[in-house]
């Protein structure tokens, strides 16, 4: 809750002050009155959130507009959002004000309203994209420099990926498996965020998801995140198989322990994750086909997990993964059976 609150908040205190500003730029001084002040105010928040609203629709709703080129795309972002905002802006300075709209509003505030909303959705919108690349924790640590030199944090580690993806693409072809792909990417998302994961990266067939270990504390949210996917991809198993002719299933590692978090690159700029526990989770995933599991965890992140009886946890022995010399035990974990 706190999660979905806090941009809401911020962006609230943000239109509060550019109503104010606003009101300061553009009106005549003897309309400076303390209620005007304050109308400006609620007018630049409701403003403001509505373009967040309008903007996260799209972005969840949008999915035949994101498949339209840039150009096209960004042309009819800019359309909706004026439409929309010129519509809550009339609205907004009728019930504010408590009168009709009048000629002197439509032609000296109506269109700077307008202009002004579609520049704070610039910023606005670049924000949620960065956040979306590459993570709200990770663009804040880059913001204050945190991985300029490299950090060592303890991190919960998921790697996940699509079931026989060499065998499908020998079978549907190389571009009808990326279609695939890209929307089991998509679809698996709402889910890793709804549950605090951050995806680090797309690597092929498989994505590799984080969590800070301290901040899920006694939770199970990386467990959760897993069974998610599995709900949202029975969900979706109509779609998926009138459009691909199959339902897409994963394999899953997941591990716990220190890695080292750096800025690499220059022209291109990533965060890099170092160390065994890295390699163990990407080990411990590969291990699923052998095993004959769809989901693995490590003793560490075994126990990580609080005592909770909907799950089953297995335990499969001491095993050596292949490139290691020490071994790890490793537990097989489900859901039970709903009786």
């Amino acid at each position: 809750m706190r999660r979905n609150l806090t941009p809401v908040i911020v962006l609230a205190a943000f239109g509060v002050l550019v109503g104010g500003l606003f009101r300061y730029a553009f009106d005549e001084s003897n309309t400076g009155s303390v209620a005007n002040y304050v109308r400006s105010a609620l007018d630049g928040a409701a403003i403001t959130l509505i373009v967040w609203a309008t903007h996260l629709y799209l972005a969840a709703r949008g999915g035949w507009l994101r498949r339209q080129p840039l150009i096209v795309e960004l042309i009819a972002r800019s359309v909706i959002l004026a439409a929309i905002v010129a519509v809550a802006a009339t609205v907004l300075e009728v019930v504010l004000y408590g009168h009709g709209l009048e000629a002197k509003w439509l032609r000296d505030s109506f269109f700077k309203i307008i202009g002004v909303a579609l520049l704070l959705s610039i910023p606005i919108t670049t924000i949620y994209e960065l956040i979306r690349m590459i993570g709200g924790h990770t663009l804040l640590a880059i913001v204050l420099g945190r991985y300029r030199q490299p950090v060592r944090e303890e991190r919960v580690l998921l790697f996940l990926d699509l079931v026989g993806s060499t065998t499908l693409a020998e079978s549907m072809g190389e571009l009808r498996v990326q279609e695939l792909l890209t929307r089991f990417f998509f679809d698996i998302d709402e889910p890793i965020v709804s549950h605090g994961g951050e995806v680090h990266a797309y690597v092929g067939d498989e994505v590799i998801v984080t969590w800070p270990a301290n901040a899920v504390g006694q939770s199970r949210c990386y467990l959760d995140c897993v069974f998610a996917i599995e709900d949202r991809l029975a969900k979706r198993a109509d779609h998926y198989r009138k459009e691909f002719g199959v339902v897409p299933a994963f394999r899953a590692g997941i591990h716990a322990g220190p890695v080292v978090i750096a800025e690499c690159g220059d022209s291109r700029r990533q965060i890099a994750y170092f160390g065994d526990t890295v390699n163990v989770t990407a080990r411990l995933q590969a291990h699923c086909k052998e095993a004959g599991r769809p989901l693995l965890v490590s003793g560490e992140l075994r126990r990580l997990l609080p005592p909770d009886r909907d799950i089953v946890i297995e335990p499969l022995g001491s095993t050596q993964l292949r490139g290691r010399a020490a071994s790890i035990e490793i537990f097989s974990v489900a859901r039970r059976a709903s009786s």
